[in-house]
């Protein structure tokens, strides 16, 4: 798309779930001549992986609970952070303001609104977290990584564009690459992680759970696994006692060559996480954090356990018995876990940070060729392109058909109960070219 060297504001919590696609989102747009800043939090620029080229600013987080004074606290810093947005954008000029939730999402998306400025917000998981909830009546445009998205009311559903979680360039390098050979006499590879901070039920469930597998399959075993400081003796402890062979570290720098060399994956379900399975193409025994905001890491579990790429556990039920049993139905047969790694790579959507990019690109004062906004009682023809400018009233395109991927299909809306369909459906039948065999069918239909 025309009109490069627009200026664009990045806006994320201190996760790494949230941080690393706004940094793949920064990394495409600079790709495109580009300027990005990122607004963020303290933990968020603590977050590896910041791309050097943009610059972060610190804003204070207003975090809100149930006692009314943290309330009054909380926008008070709201309001601050809202405050020193403005100034930036005044300096700055950015043509659109994007947010990836977390609460430093909230002062800097209030300010572009305050400012004219066209906003989005990209939700990771399968569930809108609530700072998204809140910014999504005043935002021009949505982008999801699910078909279906709970908690996302049908009434924004004009404004919803399914583009998908944009991952890593190093682990998005890894899609064509073929699924490591495994054979009945092959080396079991097992890869276990627990988020960015690891899983202590991970450090106290899996060692023992391996250790119960039939002799001739613990034998194969070579396990790299991460965990939280204080457990890294536990753990080194237990797998010397089970003579399992074990790499053992607090991060690990090179994850996707982790990723890459494992036969199977066991580890939470955060969103970053299930994309790069999906990208990579990985079968995964899953066990969603208990505690995570409206269950969402095991609504991100849906679609990949649904295709068959996955296993997933709840940790209530996550025993050494259970998980040895999973393993065993993954490991049985020499096919099982390509087949499974094969229906995990079609669950992904590698083209999310350029759908991504083209949906932020199409604010900012340039020219909108080629594309097609559907609407209720509202169609433009491609050749009727519409200059946008901060402050108008728009509405962000939807791709006509062939050039938008998955982006030209409206994820579905939790509670929904229509029979029309919520916006434009394209096929996901298209064939493709995998690394796990011929060119086959995808599968798949995105509503």
């Amino acid at each position: 798309m025309s009109g490069a060297n627009r200026h664009y504001v990045l806006a994320a919590g201190g996760t790494g779930g949230h941080m690393l696609p706004a940094f793949a989102l920064a990394q495409e747009l600079d790709r495109r001549g580009h300027h990005v800043a990122l607004i963020t939090d303290e933990r968020g620029a603590n977050i590896p992986g910041k791309p050097d080229f943009m610059p972060a600013h610190i804003m204070p987080v207003g975090r809100f609970g149930k006692n009314p004074i943290r309330w009054i606290k909380g926008a008070a810093k709201v309001m601050e952070g809202r405050q020193m947005a403005r100034q930036l954008f005044e300096s700055f000029e950015p043509s659109a303001v994007v947010g990836f939730g977390g609460y430093p999402t909230l002062p800097a998306l209030l300010a572009a609104r305050s400012a004219k400025i066209p906003s989005v917000i990209h939700e990771q998981n399968a569930v809108l977290g609530r700072v998204n909830r809140l910014l999504a009546p005043r935002v021009h445009a949505i982008a999801t990584s699910y078909p279906k998205v709970q908690r996302l009311k049908s009434g924004w559903s004009s404004k919803v564009h399914l583009v998908g979680n944009p991952v890593r360039p190093e682990v998005l390098a890894l899609r064509e690459e073929p699924f490591p050979t495994f054979t009945e006499d092959s080396l079991l590879k097992v890869l276990v992680t627990g988020g960015s901070q690891g899983a202590s039920i991970l450090a106290q469930v899996v060692p023992d759970g391996l250790a119960m597998l039939p002799p001739a399959l613990r034998q194969r075993l070579q396990v790299v696994q991460q965990c939280r400081p204080e457990d890294v003796g536990a753990v080194r402890e237990r797998y010397r006692n089970h003579d399992i062979p074990a790499e053992l570290a607090t991060y690990f720098e090179n994850m996707a060559e982790r990723l890459a060399d494992a036969h199977l994956f066991i580890g939470r379900a955060g969103a970053s996480t299930i994309a790069e399975l999906t990208a990579v193409g990985r079968p995964a025994i899953l066990v969603p954090l208990p505690i995570a905001t409206d269950d969402h890491q095991a609504a991100n579990t849906r679609e990949i356990v649904e295709a068959g790429g996955a296993r997933m556990i709840r940790q209530s039920s996550f025993t050494p018995k259970e998980l040895a049993r999973q393993i065993q139905v993954l490991s049985q047969r020499a096919g099982t876990l390509s087949t499974a790694a094969h229906k995990a790579w079609n669950c992904g959507r590698p083209d999310a940070v350029k759908e991504l990019a083209d949906l932020v690109e199409s604010f900012g004062g340039a020219e909108l060729m080629d594309v097609i906004r559907v609407g209720k009682n509202n169609a433009r023809g491609a050749s009727q392109g519409a200059a946008v400018g901060q402050g108008a009233a728009f509405n962000p395109p939807r791709f006509a058909e062939g050039q938008g991927g998955r982006g030209t299909a409206t994820p579905q809306v939790s509670g929904w109960r229509g029979t029309e369909p919520l916006g434009p459906s394209v096929s996901r039948s298209a064939t493709a070219t995998s690394p796990f065999g011929a060119t086959h069918k995808t599968g798949r239909t995105d509503p």
